[in-house]
């Protein structure tokens, strides 16, 4: 496999990977157009955040599957297009947390005493003195926007300053707030108490523009704002307004709505401070991010383990081994569920049960939706394929059972259709080997490989020479032959491994014999 490292990186990224049996190349600095050219070739991308890959890009490369990007910001990534055509995207949230926390830190100390003022004004041969009254941190209330891995890093900190700490975070428990020593708060609160406010949550959506004019407005007479996590949370020109208004008595920005931020509104305003994006400029910093990115796609390329993505699950290295035969299980009951109900289908629950309920079930949901939608779509793979099911409404639930029941482990698929629910499951012998064991209410076992026929008929004598006698007129052999009944004389089920697919044909003269209900044939 091979791997194009697109922006400059530690060295230490490209020994990983070739360390790990990986072909690698380093061509930092390529334009969008050159990275087209090329991008065809490669399994895996690794950026930082100069090289984009946007849609466009994206539509060439058709053997990529992950891309890595060395730092937590993902938005010079085109996750949605990504998603599209089955690619994970992985980022590296902790290698440059304590380094960003230390900045926002830096750049809070920085405009309590307007130092790089202070500093221009004494280098410049004056000695104004008086002029530079700063405040103290002690005491003062620091407001988070956002409490996550770095804003829980920024808490700590600020703690041994001996501020009192607030946060405004969405997802942010009770229980976590009291483990950070932080008092929880809604955001209108946070803007009215806090003495400082410091930011620290992607943006999205949700959070674009999040310190607007409004909440500027809102915002406690002479606070502070920092800002070290992404451009376009705070209204540059808003903040701007509130700087020369003194509703903000400063603000300290290193990431801007636009980069690089060679001109902005901002710029010489009194008590305003800028640095160039430099929040995980640090050496330890480079190094970590580029080992966890290099670490983490090889282990993906190399035994599915999927750290840190934006849009699949996690399954780690430990788990990986242990979850791969659910998943290969679990994605040909997703086919089987897909070719035999067609577009019936209303909504799906996936249970597990007794070995299976102790894993990690989202990679098991993952593979059964995958197996799902392959049966609609083309290029189906776990990491599309819940986009996919979302965008035809289809409903998924998960259902973990602790219990042990017929089997020592068991994976459950249950479609509901306009006609009631429908099942299949499966099993692992011997911990490795799947086997169908449950199709629509019938008790079967059998291995599903290969192009297979699924037949429903009512349960005559006679029927299964007429069925062997309709395939060898095709000059279609059968490799294997499960069968299943619900009772004597009533629903019964054939599931049949062929060796070669049958042509409409010979289908139309399966499903003309007598007791036949229906014949689908399946590939695995």
């Amino acid at each position: 496999m091979k791997i194009l490292i697109a922006d400059k990186m530690d060295p230490r990224a490209a020994e990983i990977f070739r360390e790990r049996g990986l072909e690698v190349d380093e061509k930092p600095g390529m334009t969008p157009e050159e990275l087209k050219a090329v991008i065809g070739q490669y399994d895996g991308l690794a950026v930082r955040s100069a090289t984009k890959p946007n849609e466009d890009i994206l539509s060439a490369a058709t053997n990529l599957k992950v891309i890595g990007r060395a730092g937590i910001g993902v938005d010079n990534v085109d996750i949605a297009a990504a998603t599209q055509r089955g690619i994970v995207v992985m980022n590296t949230p902790f290698g440059n947390s304590i380094t960003t926390a230390e900045h926002a830190i830096a750049m809070m100390f920085a405009l309590a005493r307007q130092l790089p003022a202070a500093d221009a004004s004494t280098q410049a041969g004056k000695w104004e003195k008086s002029k530079f009254m700063g405040v103290e941190l002690t005491g003062k209330t620091l407001g988070l926007i956002g409490a996550g891995n770095i804003g829980s890093i920024v808490a700590s900190r600020a703690l041994g300053l001996k501020m009192k700490v607030i946060a405004y975070d969405p997802f942010l428990t009770p229980e976590r707030a009291v483990e950070m020593g932080v008092e929880k708060v809604d955001l209108d609160a946070l803007l009215a108490r806090a003495d400082f406010i410091t930011l620290h949550t992607p943006l999205t959506d949700q959070t674009r523009g999040i310190l607007g004019r409004d909440a500027l407005a809102k915002t406690k007479k002479s606070v502070r704002i920092i800002n070290c996590a992404r451009g376009g949370l705070i209204d540059e020109a808003a903040l701007k307004d509130a700087l020369d208004s003194g509703q903000v008595a400063g603000a300290a920005l290193d990431v801007f709505e636009t980069e690089p931020a060679t001109d902005s509104p901002l710029f010489g305003t009194p008590g305003f401070v800028s640095t160039p994006h430099l929040g995980a400029s640090t050496q330890e910093a480079q190094v970590n991010v580029a080992i966890q990115v290099a670490e983490q796609m090889a282990d993906f390329l190399l035994t599915g383990a999927v750290t840190n993505a934006i849009n699949m699950p996690s399954l780690s290295a430990e788990e990986a081994p242990r979850v791969k035969p659910y998943m290969g299980m679990a994605e040909n009951l997703g086919k089987l569920i897909g070719q035999a109900l067609g577009d019936k289908i209303e909504s799906l629950a996936i249970e597990v049960e007794g070995d299976a309920a102790e894993l990690n079930i989202k990679p098991i949901s993952g593979a059964v939706l995958a197996g799902l939608m392959g049966s609609y779509s083309d290029s189906v793979n776990m990491v599309n394929a819940p986009v996919l099911a979302k965008d035809r409404g289809l409903d998924v639930s998960e259902v973990r059972h602790n219990h042990e029941g017929d089997y020592h482990t068991l994976v459950r698929v249950t479609a509901q259709t306009e006609k009631g629910p429908r099942a299949v499951a499966g099993t692992l012998f011997g911990h490795n080997n799947p086997r169908l064991v449950h199709i629509f209410g019938v008790g079967i076992e059998a291995e599903l490989s290969g192009p297979m026929l699924y037949i429903t008929n009512t349960d005559t004598p006679g029927f299964i020479g007429k069925l062997g006698t309709t395939l060898g007129e095709a000059d279609i052999n059968i490799a294997t032959f499960n069968l299943g009944r619900r009772k004597v004389g009533g629903a019964a089920v054939a599931l049949i491994a062929i060796d070669s697919e049958p042509d409409k044909a010979t289908v139309d003269k399966l499903c003309a014999l007598d007791g036949v209900r229906q014949v689908v044939p399946l590939r695995f």
